[in-house]
């Protein structure tokens, strides 16, 4: 009974751990400074009520009532947080929760036949364990996975209800009506669950995998799409040259110079346009020239500023940021009057740092404060899930981003570090 403590100390230790591994795993609708203090505060009050709990009635009973006491709470808790709603969520938290009762029930075994009870065993591998599979989280899923919540918005449904059923599936093996360990006529049956539930996982990693290699292909696919289009421009361009070489002639030997010089500035802008002469960056030219046309066909007046060489620069993250940017600024924009629509890029070095700020007049109702990332569909609302795919992008090569209304504009800023190679 002496060791009765670190049995305790291993439930408390489980318990911390479980939550950390979802916040490693869940995308929150808040940045993230906000974002770690809700959930220290949340989970903190959660933590030491479990204690409390466990000190009054014993961790045994707490760990028949871990669904209750822990799993209800902080499901609400990180719902109301989350920028994922219904199957994402419900996947990720299950995820995280199974994977936890999983290293519980093993360790649990493992103490139990070759530890002899006396939870020494139980409190080591649970010590060893936990920080272990939250690295190989963190190393090997973590940024796959967030930019898989980013991208891909159907096919949740059915992994979700797999996990769903694991999770009940072991708490009821494990725990009820007691301990496994109690009935070694079930302890086969126990095994079996966890090595099947290894297998199913895996399934379900590597169907989720693959729609991450599909979107990334997408995405490739709408980079060089836009580079075509970009290519056909310039080509119809040159073709275009010879009639207007030849109405130019036409002006200038009629002693036109006025309407010579106006015709040749409206066709220097016809080329920037389809040259999509804004940087040195070809396939940034190819996102901002696709855009241009975009918004000239609703009347949109455009503003671009983008100072940046030819230098390296990571150019699917930045496509996707730009893309998912203008895309959401030109749907909020269908809403305004045609004299109210305006956008505006800004892209450049500031410090240590590549900054770039995408504006849109917006409406009136729309209040969105700094650090918050609005998290609804495009049904109904001024802006979707591209400011989630915009924010993994940055992150992902290690820059941050932030949304806000301005004076009747709404704005999104991306700092990335100044070496984005």
């Amino acid at each position: 009974m002496q060791y009765v403590v670190l049995r305790d100390l291993s439930v408390l230790w489980a318990m911390f751990h479980v939550i950390f591994l979802f916040v490693m795993l869940f995308r929150s609708r808040y940045n993230r400074r906000k974002t770690a203090f809700l959930a220290g505060a949340g989970m903190g009050i959660l933590m030491i009520s479990n204690m409390i709990m466990g000190w009054v009635f014993g961790f045994s009973f707490l760990g028949k009532m871990f669904f209750f006491t822990c799993s209800v709470p902080s499901f609400v808790f990180f719902y109301i947080i989350s920028a994922d709603k219904k199957f994402r969520f419900i996947l990720t938290f299950c995820l995280a929760d199974t994977t936890s009762l999983w290293i519980m029930a093993a360790t649990n075994l493992l103490d139990f036949y070759l530890g002899n009870g006396k939870f020494v065993l139980m409190f080591f591998s649970r010590l060893i364990a936990f920080p272990l599979i939250e690295y190989l989280a963190y190393r090997y899923l973590r940024k796959p996975y967030l930019e898989l919540q980013a991208s891909v918005e159907k096919g949740w449904g059915i992994f979700s209800g797999m996990t769903m059923l694991y999770y009940i599936l072991l708490v009821l093996v494990v725990q009820y009506p007691v301990n496994i360990v109690e009935r070694p006529e079930d302890v086969l049956v126990c095994i079996l669950i966890l090595v099947l539930m290894l297998f199913t996982y895996s399934v379900i990693f590597s169907s989720l995998y693959g729609q991450l290699l599909l979107y990334r292909k997408q995405q490739n696919e709408r980079i060089l799409q836009e580079q075509l289009e970009s290519q056909q421009r310039i080509r119809k361009l040159k073709h275009d040259m010879k009639g207007y070489t030849v109405t130019l002639t036409g002006l200038l030997a009629a002693g036109k110079m006025e309407e010579a010089l106006e015709y040749l500035r409206n066709v220097q802008d016809e080329m920037d346009i389809c040259m999509g002469q804004y940087c040195a960056n070809p396939y940034i030219n190819a996102v901002l020239g696709s855009f241009s046309q975009k918004f000239e066909q609703i009347g949109v007046t455009l503003e671009l500023d983008v100072q940046i060489g030819d230098e390296q620069l990571p150019y699917m993250e930045l496509c996707q940021i730009f893309s998912n940017g203008l895309e959401n600024a030109r749907d909020a924009l269908w809403e305004l009057p045609q004299e109210q629509r305006k956008v505006s890029v800004q892209m450049g070095y500031s410090k240590k740092r590549l900054t770039i700020r995408m504006k849109n007049t917006c409406s009136s109702a729309l209040h969105v404060e700094k650090g918050t990332i609005p998290s609804t569909t495009k049904k109904g609302a001024d802006h979707g899930f591209g400011l989630q795919t915009m924010l993994e992008a940055a992150q992902k090569i290690g820059g941050d981003m932030m949304c806000y209304t301005e004076n009747g504009f709404f704005v999104v800023d991306v700092l990335l570090p100044m070496d984005t190679k």
